[in-house]
């Protein structure tokens, strides 16, 4: 169910780019995301940072798609998301000395530090990869293109890497009954 929720509003965007257009799209993008935040606030009590983020980022790019009757802003938003999580686990690392993958998710694996700096590095570079890539296609193709790489491609290449990332991490990662091992 969370996966649901979590792309409902991606899913509204495709489903209402190939029935009514870009900015019929781009509308009802920005209101499911606002819904959603509603719901997880209603339903939680509490909504993620990123979360907060999104709907920011999607407010204003659509906002600025929808007046200006431009779909370059819109087709900014994922870069600007991607950067701007690429750019906090990257501050987090040198700024603040502090590994927020290892903060996130710390408690549900254990890994040695060394596996937390290579996790969190591999995704600062898998944001800004993806940034630049949505920008290409974006850039170089045309717009019906652009919704179906920004669904399917992007889904697609998070999770081809999560995999990767996961397969490669495992080696790192403790059992549990070593975790529980007496010393």
């Amino acid at each position: 169910m969370k996966l649901l929720l979590d792309f409902f509003p991606i899913i509204l965007f495709f489903a209402a780019f190939k029935i009514a257009g870009i900015y019929v799209a781009t509308g009802i993008a920005i209101v499911a995301t606002i819904l959603q935040i509603a719901y997880l606030r209603f339903k939680n009590g509490k909504v993620e940072p990123m979360q907060w983020v999104s709907l920011g980022v999607i407010v204003l790019f659509g906002g600025a798609t929808l007046i200006a009757h431009n779909d370059t802003f819109i087709k900014w938003k994922p870069t600007v998301l991607y950067w701007l999580m690429g750019s906090a686990l990257l501050l987090g690392q040198l700024v603040f000395k502090k590994n927020l993958l290892k903060s996130l998710m710390g408690a549900q694996m254990q890994m040695p530090d060394e596996a937390w700096r290579l996790a969190n590095w591999s995704w600062v570079g898998f944001f800004a990869a993806m940034g630049c890539l949505n920008l290409w296609v974006a850039y170089n193709f045309d717009t019906d293109t652009w919704v179906n790489f920004k669904l399917f491609g992007g889904m697609g290449l998070m999770f081809v890497f999560v995999i990767g990332q996961a397969l490669f991490l495992s080696r790192y990662m403790k059992a549990d009954d070593q975790a529980k091992a007496p010393e």
